[in-house]
């Protein structure tokens, strides 16, 4: 948390368009000794006690993060907008809000993420922060829309007509947007 909170400062995000990304991690097991330091991170993600955030169910979601380069790196570095990309961000608070179309489960980070980028947020990975999620209990809202194809409807509805907002407001530069989203 002090790495984090000292990187506000050194990056300036009071002043700059900067989304600060902490790398997220997660763990199958309910009890667990969260990591002191970087190193025993990536000591338990090489023992198969951590795991990149969603790997073995949505890895486009963290993909953009590059964990790769992050085991190594010692310095902040800067990633790229891609489809689908949700990451756990530190943003000054005049930022963007979420979207309220999106709540429950589904699309409210994706949607967020795509607005910071839409904005020139630039995103910064923090070679020395991450966060570890814990296994839960499914939510009621992700239960919903395993189990139901009209909430499933209803999400894609409200993807469509945030992205043709988006379009409205930016015009030729949320291009991408639709074009990732065909793909």
């Amino acid at each position: 948390f002090s790495f984090a909170r000292k990187s506000v400062i050194q990056l300036d995000l009071a002043n700059t368009k900067k989304a600060l990304i902490v790398p997220a991690f997660e763990t199958l097991r309910y009890r667990l000794s969260f990591p002191k330091s970087k190193a025993e991170l990536l000591s338990m993600l090489d023992m198969g006690t951590l795991f990149t955030f969603r790997y073995h169910v949505w890895t486009k979601g963290h993909a953009p993060t590059n964990f790769a380069k992050w085991r190594t790196a010692t310095t902040p570095y800067r990633v790229e907008w891609e489809a689908d990309f949700e990451p756990y961000v530190v943003v000054r608070k005049d930022c963007p809000e979420y979207d309220r179309r999106f709540v429950g489960f589904g699309w409210n980070k994706v949607a967020h993420i795509m607005e910071l980028d839409a904005q020139e947020y630039e995103f910064t990975v923090l070679p020395n922060a991450y966060m570890i999620h814990m296994p839960h209990a499914p939510s009621f809202d992700i239960t919903k829309f395993r189990s139901n194809k009209q909430y499933r409807i209803c999400l894609k509805t409200l993807k469509e007509e945030f992205q043709q907002d988006m379009s409205r407001h930016y015009g030729f530069a949320a291009l991408k947007y639709l074009t990732a989203e065909n793909n």
